[in-house]
C-alpha cells in the first residue's frame, strides 16, 4: 500500500476529501502522517479524530531551507511515497524537493500557468475571465510552476465574487486532487 504524508495549514478540506476517498475505497493509499506547519490547524484535530498520525512542526520564523530539512528528518522513518500540499502555506524548501523528487503534488485553485500564488480568485475576476477552475501539479523550486497532472474547468457566472467561486473551485478540487494522486500513484502518468 503506497503511503501519503499530507501536509497542511489549515483547515484541510482537501486533505478530508482525500481521507474520504481513501476510506470509501476510490484511492488505494494510506494516510501515514499529517503534519502542519500552523499548530492551530483544524486539520490536526480531524486527523486525530480519524486516528491519524497528527503532527504538528510549527514553521513561524524558520527559514525555508531549514524548514524543509525538518520535515524532511520527520518524514524520514515514515517509508513516505508521496507528499501531498493541501493548503500548505508555504513555500517548499530544496531539501524536500532533493529528497521527494518528482514526489510533491500541490492543488492550486487555478487554471495554471495563469494566476499563481494568492488572492487569484479575485485575480481571475479582475482579468475578467470566463472559465477558472483548479490545477493539480508537481511542485518544483518556482512558485506554482511545476508540470501540470490535472486541472478542472469552473465557468465564472455573473455576480461571482472571489468567495462564490472560491466555492466551485473547491468542489472540483475535492474530485481531480484525488484522481490526479492516483494516476501518480499507479505509475501510468
Amino acid at each position: 500500500m503506497k503511503r501519503l504524508a499530507v501536509l497542511v495549514s489549515g483547515r484541510g478540506s482537501n486533505f478530508e476529501a482525500i481521507a474520504r476517498n481513501i476510506r470509501e475505497g476510490r484511492l488505494e493509499a494510506e494516510i501515514a502522517a499529517v503534519v502542519a506547519n500552523n499548530p492551530e490547524s483544524p486539520a490536526l484535530q480531524t486527523a486525530a479524530a480519524l486516528g491519524l498520525r497528527a503532527i504538528s512542526l510549527p514553521s513561524k520564523g524558520i527559514e525555508t531551507d531549514t524548514y524543509a530539512r525538518m520535515v524532511v528528518e520527520t518524514l524520514a522513518p515514515l517509508s513516505i511515497d508521496l507528499i501531498i500540499l493541501a493548503g500548505f502555506m508555504r513555500r517548499v524548501g530544496e531539501p524536500l524537493l532533493e529528497a521527494y523528487p518528482r514526489r510533491i503534488l500541490n492543488i492550486h485553485p487555478s487554471l495554471l500557468p495563469a494566476f499563481p500564488g494568492l488572492h487569484v480568485q479575485q485575480q481571475a475576476l479582475d482579468y475578467g475571465v470566463k472559465f477558472s477552475g483548479c490545477t493539480v501539479h508537481f511542485v518544483d523550486a518556482g512558485l506554482d510552476t511545476g508540470p501540470i497532472i490535472q486541472q478542472a474547468v469552473v465557468p465564472v457566472l455573473p455576480g461571482d465574487n472571489a468567495d462564490t467561486l472560491a466555492a466551485r473551485i473547491l468542489v472540483e478540487e475535492h474530485k481531480i486532487y484525488t484522481e490526479a494522486i492516483a494516476m501518480v500513484l499507479s505509475g501510468k502518468l
